[in-house]
C-alpha cells in the first residue's frame, strides 16, 4: 500500500527574506498551482487550504461553512487557541441565528455614522500622540509612541476600559494571540480578561455612564439576558480587537510606506478620497490577519474538482487571496491609486469585521497626519533588523524605531 505524502504546513514557513510584506512563497505558489490543497496543522491532523479570491468570498457566505470553534474538526491555529476555545466563544465564532443575535447588540455602536462622530476625538488624540514624540525627540519607537496607543485610547474611550489599565490589558492580548503561548499561559491570560471585564460591567450595571459597557450592562446584565460571563467575553473581543488590529495596521503600513517612497509622497499629500482608497490599498497589501480565517464544514462541499466532507476543517489564505491577480491587476505592487475595495483584509459575509469602519478612520487619519508632522520621517535601522511578528495571529512589528 503506498502511503499518501504528508501535507506541508502552509503556516510554519517564514516570509522570504528582504519580503515582510509579502506571503510566504510557498503558499502563493498554491494559488496558481493548486488553490484547493490539503494542509497540516500543528498536531498533525490536516484540513483544507483555500487560496482562490472567488472560491474564498463563495465559502465565507455559504451556510455549510461554520465558524463555531466547539464543531469537530476546527482547525486551531495552535495549542494555546485550541486549549482556549470554549472560552473564548463570542458571536465572532458562532453561527446563525446566534451570531446574528449576538452582533446586532453592538453594530450600532461602530455604524458609519456613529464612528464619524469620532473624528473630532480621534483627530486630537492623534495630535496630543505626536506632539509628545516631537517634544521627545528622536529617536522614537513608533509602535509605543503612537501606532499602539492610539487605538487603545480610542477603543478604551468607546467601551469606557480606564486606560490606565492599558500595560494590563496589552500584556494579555499579546499572550493571548501568541502562537507560541503554552495553553496554559493563554488560557490564564483569558480568564484574567474576563475577571477584569466582568468586575468592570458589574460596576457600571451598578452606576452606569454613557460608554459601550455602560448599555451592556443596563441592556444586558440588569435585565438578565446576558450573565456576567458573557458580558465580559464580548467586552474582551472587542478590546482585543479594538486596539491590536489598528496597531499593526499603523506600524506595518508605514514601515511599507518607508520602503516606497513614492507611495509615502502621495499619502502625505494626498485628500481625503486619495486616503481613504490608500488605506484600502495598505489593507489588501499587508492583510495582518495573516494566519487565515478558520471554519470547518458541515456538510459536504464540492470545489475546484475536490470534495471537503462534513466535519473537514477549512482554512481561507486572506493574504494570498489578496494577492490573486484575477482580481488585482499586478497584485505583488504597492499602488494607492489601486481600487482595493475588493480586498478581504476584513473578511467577507456575514462575519465581516464589525470594527472595520473604525478601523478605517482610525487609519485615515493616522497616516497622513504622521507623514505630515514628520516629512523626513525613515527607519533608524536596516529593514533587516526590524523585528516582525511573524509568530503573532495579528501580524506587524514588535517594535519600529524611527527618525525625522
Amino acid at each position: 500500500m503506498t502511503e499518501t505524502p504528508t501535507a506541508p504546513n502552509a503556516y510554519t514557513e517564514r516570509r522570504a527574506s528582504g519580503c515582510p510584506f509579502d506571503p510566504p512563497p510557498n503558499r502563493s505558489r498554491l494559488l496558481k498551482e493548486e488553490p484547493v490543497s490539503r494542509t497540516s496543522l500543528w498536531n498533525g491532523a490536516t484540513a483544507w487550504l483555500v487560496t482562490r479570491h472567488t472560491d474564498q468570498v463563495a465559502l465565507l457566505r455559504d451556510q455549510r461553512i461554520s465558524a463555531d470553534n466547539r464543531n469537530s474538526g476546527y482547525p486551531s491555529i495552535s495549542p494555546a487557541a485550541e486549549a482556549t476555545r470554549l472560552h473564548n466563544q463570542t458571536f465572532l465564532t458562532m453561527d446563525e441565528p446566534e451570531h446574528s443575535e449576538q452582533r446586532r447588540r453592538f453594530t450600532g455602536d461602530f455604524s458609519v455614522k456613529r464612528v464619524a462622530a469620532l473624528r473630532p476625538r480621534i483627530e486630537a488624540i492623534v495630535a496630543e500622540l505626536l506632539d509628545a514624540m516631537e517634544k521627545a525627540g528622536p529617536p522614537a519607537d513608533l509602535v509605543s509612541a503612537f501606532a499602539l496607543p492610539l487605538p487603545s485610547l480610542v477603543i478604551c474611550e468607546l467601551l469606557g476600559v480606564p486606560y490606565e489599565d492599558h500595560e494590563f490589558f496589552q500584556r494579555a492580548s499579546a499572550v493571548m494571540i501568541d502562537t507560541r503561548s503554552s495553553p496554559q499561559a493563554a488560557l490564564a491570560a483569558s480568564q484574567e480578561m474576563v475577571d477584569y471585564l466582568g468586575d468592570l460591567v458589574e460596576a457600571k450595571e451598578k452606576n452606569p455612564g454613557t460608554d459601550l459597557l455602560s448599555r451592556i450592562a443596563v441592556q444586558y446584565l440588569r435585565t438578565g439576558i446576558s450573565d456576567r460571563d458573557e458580558c465580559a467575553k464580548q467586552a474582551r473581543l472587542l478590546l482585543v480587537a479594538g486596539h491590536e488590529t489598528t496597531a499593526n495596521m499603523i506600524a506595518l503600513g508605514t514601515c511599507a510606506l518607508l520602503q516606497h517612497p513614492d507611495q509615502l509622497a502621495a499619502v502625505r499629500d494626498a485628500g481625503p478620497d486619495r486616503v481613504a482608497g490608500a488605506v484600502e490599498e495598505l489593507l489588501r497589501y499587508l492583510t495582518i490577519v495573516h494566519s487565515g480565517r478558520r471554519r470547518v464544514a458541515l456538510a459536504d462541499i464540492e470545489l475546484d474538482g475536490h470534495t471537503i466532507h462534513a466535519g473537514e476543517g477549512v482554512i481561507l489564505a486572506n493574504d494570498v487571496a489578496n494577492r490573486d491577480p484575477e482580481i488585482f491587476e499586478d497584485p505583488d505592487r504597492l499602488d494607492i491609486d489601486r481600487q482595493a475595495r475588493r480586498h478581504l483584509a476584513f473578511g467577507s459575509g456575514p462575519h465581516q469585521c464589525l470594527g472595520q469602519n473604525l478601523a478605517r478612520l482610525e487609519l485615515q487619519i493616522a497616516y497622513p497626519a504622521l507623514l505630515r508632522r514628520f516629512p523626513g520621517l525613515r527607519l533608524d535601522r536596516s529593514l533587516s533588523e526590524i523585528p516582525f511578528r511573524d509568530d503573532m495571529a495579528v501580524y506587524g512589528v514588535y517594535e519600529l524605531p524611527v527618525a525625522w
